[in-house]
């Protein structure tokens, strides 16, 4: 019953902004580090960012940096990814996704709990 979904996906024109959702029912979201994912047609899943459960530490992949930001509302029980200045090469479904435990630091090789996924294409 421990459930993770994802909206805000859409169509966007190059250089647009959307800001994708991550909603948790069934558990708070405190003690959970959080990430987002991103999958390609024809590529592997990876990591884009992700925000400490303990501190808000934030990392991302070298390819967004400067253009998304993740934040968490903790009393929302949501977190979100602000992406701006998109590209094409930024369409992906994309992936939230919780690891449980108290860490100061976030990585991407681990998680327990996985979305459904919302579909983000960048395109003219």
């Amino acid at each position: 019953q421990l459930q993770l979904v994802e909206s805000g996906g859409g169509l966007v024109q190059p250089g647009g902004s959307l800001r994708l959702s991550c909603a948790a029912s069934g558990f708070t979201l405190d003690y959970y580090n959080i990430g987002w994912f991103r999958q390609a047609p024809g590529k592997e899943r990876e990591g884009v960012s992700c925000i400490s459960s303990y501190g808000d530490s934030t990392n991302y992949v070298d390819s967004v940096k400067g253009r998304f930001t993740i934040s968490r509302d903790n009393a929302k029980k949501a977190v979100y990814l602000q992406m701006n200045s998109l590209k094409p090469e930024d369409t992906a479904i994309y992936y939230c996704a919780a690891l449980h435990g108290m860490f100061s630091q976030c990585r991407f090789n681990e998680y327990d709990y996985w979305g459904q996924g919302t579909q983000v294409t960048v395109s003219s």
